[in-house]
Order: structure tokens, then sequence, then C-alpha cells
């Protein structure tokens, strides 16, 4: 059974959500503040996060943020009552996968849960695929997918979860050309709720983290203008 961890301080939000989720088929967590999440995401994690923005303590976005930096890959929804679109912004840059604006109907939220964990599982069985392409050359650029570690030149890559995702995927097929879309959907697991934005931002940070070590690394991730990004093997 999947397990779906609340993190809301609302009692009648939580409520809504537990008796549509246990419906549905889920088992349900709660926790009140974002210190006793913390507590609990490292007790066990669950299968997916649903977290609220506006958190006594720590909020839900200093949450993610610490979830991101431990590299916890589990599934974030952001319920929120901000409808702001840098809030947007803030949340998906921090690493959610979805964002939901209060007040929500509680079945449409379980709808996107089921949708979330199915992309989760199909981007599991990508990674999976990529785990299995040949590595690199060991002097050049080393990816260890087991710890979800990537070093270049034998400097480790101080990489977020999504920049090494994006980084092992392309490096797995050098020269093959990705489009903007292709990467949302086998990163982020997703389409069209995503800026393709998000995808530019990604590939800069991944080539000032290269270029910081060596500055003819910029030439490694390749833009195909009007189409997305290529891998050139070292």
């Amino acid at each position: 059974m999947q397990r779906i961890l609340i993190v809301d301080d609302e009692p009648a939000i939580v409520a809504a959500l537990r008796e549509r989720l246990e419906r549905e088929g889920f088992a349900v967590l709660v926790a009140t503040s974002g210190e006793q999440a913390l507590a609990m995401l490292a007790e066990s994690p669950p299968d997916l996060l649903l977290l609220d923005v506006g958190l006594p303590g720590i909020d839900g976005f200093e949450l993610l943020r610490r979830l991101r930096a431990q590299g916890l890959a589990v599934p974030v929804i952001l319920l929120t009552a901000r409808g702001d679109e840098i809030d947007r912004v803030v949340g998906l840059e921090l690493g959610a996968d979805d964002y939901v604006v209060k007040p929500f109907s509680a079945r449409e939220l379980a709808a996107r849960v089921r949708a979330l964990l199915r992309r989760a599982a199909e981007v599991a069985a990508l990674r999976a695929q990529v785990a299995a392409a040949p590595a690199l050359p060991p002097a050049q650029l080393q990816i260890d997918q087991a710890r979800r570690r990537a070093s270049f030149r034998g400097i480790p890559l101080d990489l977020r979860p999504r920049e090494f995702d994006l980084l092992a995927l392309l490096a797995s097929h050098p020269g093959q050309v990705f489009s903007r879309d292709a990467l949302l959907r086998q990163v982020w697991g997703q389409v069209g709720f995503l800026d393709a934005r998000t995808v530019d931002v990604h590939v800069r940070r991944l080539r000032a983290h290269l270029i910081a070590i060596d500055p003819q690394a910029a030439e490694l991730i390749q833009t195909e203008w009007g189409v997305g990004y290529r891998f050139v093997a070292p």
C-alpha cells in the first residue's frame, strides 16, 4: 500500500484529505509541523508528500529545501493559499513536483496524487535505464547512480537532485539531442505543468558546475537552437 504524508496544521483540510485518500486505497500519515515532518521523513520516507507552505516554525519552502538538499527524491505536491506566480516559481525551483492553491477539491487532489505517483514510477524506470548505460571515461566524468553522486576530472559536483538526473540522462546518451519537453518528461516526469524555462535554468546550473572546474567544459552540454540540448562526450 502506498503511503502519503500530509504536512498541514489545518484540521479540516487534513480530515478531508485523509478521508479521500484512504478511500482511494492509500495509507495516510499526518504531521502538523515542519519539525515533526522532518523526523517522520528521516525515519521512513513516504511515497508522496502533501506539503502546506504556510506551516508554523519551519515553513513548507524551507522543509522542501532541506529535503532536496538531503537528496530525498520523494514526490512533493505543495498546498498553499498563495496564488502569486513568484511563490509557484520558488516552489518549483526548490524541487516541488506539483502546486495546488487552496481552496481545492479533495477529489481533484487525489487524482493529482495518482498521476504523480505514476510519473514517479516511470521516472524510476528511466533512471534504471540510465544506470545500465555504458560508463563515460573515468578521467573525465563519473556518475555513481547508486549513491547519486557525480564528479568531473576527479572533483565532486555539488548537484541538486534534478541537476543530477539531468546530467545522468544527457551523459548516458552522448550526441543525442533531447527536446525540452522530452527532458521535462524524462527527468521531471511531466509536461505541461512546468515551464520549459525550468530545463534552461537547470542546464545553466550544470554548466556553471562544470565550468568552475574547467572553463572549456561549457561545450560538454551544447544547445541545439530551437530544439533542446545534447551532451558531447569529453
